[in-house]
């Protein structure tokens, strides 16, 4: 397991075609050790096969793949010391949990194979690691969904992987299982240290779990950064719209300044002058006293535990407002009235 620094994984100019089609085009991304990259995007955004390839079960078209500095793609995938975690499980159903687990070092040859008696030793720390002590004799069908993906990253790790790869791994699991084993799985990556790569189309998942997010579309990386680099500072309006919940409204700029009804929304220096678009998040929204700032229609008001969503249409278009839902009763609105409203911050992007 990956434990110092430095580049565990190289990929330079990787090209994959299926049929006429890029599914990933020319990407170049470089991960450290011990980093928890995820990469996020839409269906057909690159991302599983950007996967498959680190993997060995995918071979570019063009391109390097190197992997704690050699050249993965003269490196059979079982010679690559890769751990795989998919979404489905992939468990054996006629196998224990036990000889799930030791599967990946059951079948190595004579010679690298550990003695019989280290391999239940390692199969029992890892169940202690996964939180399943005791589980080894069960078989997959006699548990949970959220205990078979904890048996499938066992498994994964089983072979002490240099890079832990994982393809949506908790897409099959409901919405409470997926959130404790995030953050299971989160404790678990810190624990170990491990450089692992992840594939998710959930932007709470990616911003969770991650500690670099890369975000693809149509088989490109649009942006790489932090969680919060990524959030605060989107690279561009798909990134902006894709990652997190956000408003978007035609704005009108002239000498480097977008307005909205006389109202001053942000700089936009370098655009020319005309109609732009404005991105905004839901919680930079502050209300006005009447007249002091744009004016729009309540047209839905709710309250989930501590936070309140406030909906109000303007130009055709519905936005949001999120705050805290104690101060609600002060702002005395209900559906049906008329409010005042500006973005504390917005970025402006020529429409087009």
């Amino acid at each position: 397991m990956d434990s110092g620094h430095g580049t565990a994984i190289a990929l330079d100019g990787i090209t994959c075609r299926f049929g006429s089609t890029p599914a990933v085009d020319r990407v170049d991304l470089a991960i450290e050790a011990g980093e928890f990259v995820a990469l996020l995007g839409p269906s057909g955004s690159g991302k599983t096969t950007l996967l498959r390839v680190l993997a060995g079960l995918e071979v570019p078209e063009s391109g390097r793949v190197r992997i704690g500095g050699e050249d993965a793609l003269t490196i059979p995938p079982n010679r690559r010391r890769i751990g795989f975690v998919f979404q489905n499980y992939a468990l054996f159903r006629h196998m224990t949990v036990a000889r799930n687990i030791a599967f990946g070092l059951d079948v190595r040859p004579a010679r690298d194979r550990p003695a019989r008696q280290d391999i239940a030793r390692r199969v029992d720390e890892l169940l202690e690691l996964v939180q399943l002590p005791g589980y080894g004799k069960r078989y997959p069908m006699q548990l949970s969904g959220g205990q078979q993906q904890r048996v499938a990253l066992a498994r994964a790790l089983a072979i002490e992987p240099k890079i832990l790869l994982l393809d949506e791994p908790f897409g099959a699991l409901d919405t409470k299982v997926r959130t404790e084993l995030r953050v299971w799985l989160k404790a678990l990556h810190r624990r170990l240290g491990i450089t692992a790569v992840f594939v998710t189309h959930d932007q709470h998942e990616a911003l969770e779990l991650a500690n670099r997010v890369v975000v693809m579309r149509s088989g490109r990386i649009e942006q790489v950064g932090t969680p919060a680099e990524i959030y605060a500072q989107p690279a561009n309006e798909f990134v902006y719209g894709f990652l997190g919940e956000a408003n978007r409204v035609r704005c009108l700029v002239e000498n480097g300044t977008a307005t909205l009804d006389g109202q001053v929304l942000g700089s936009a220096p370098g655009l020319p002058t005309g109609f732009a678009h404005a991105w905004f998040r839901p919680e930079d929204v502050e209300f006005q006293a009447a007249g002091r700032g744009i004016d729009s229609i309540v047209v839905d008001i709710s309250i989930v535990g501590s936070e309140a969503r406030i909906q109000f249409e303007h130009d055709g278009a519905t936005l949001s407002a999120k705050l805290g839902s104690g101060s609600l009763p002060g702002l005395g609105l209900r559906i049906g009235d008329r409010l005042s409203w500006r973005p504390r911050a917005a970025s402006i992007y020529p429409i087009g």
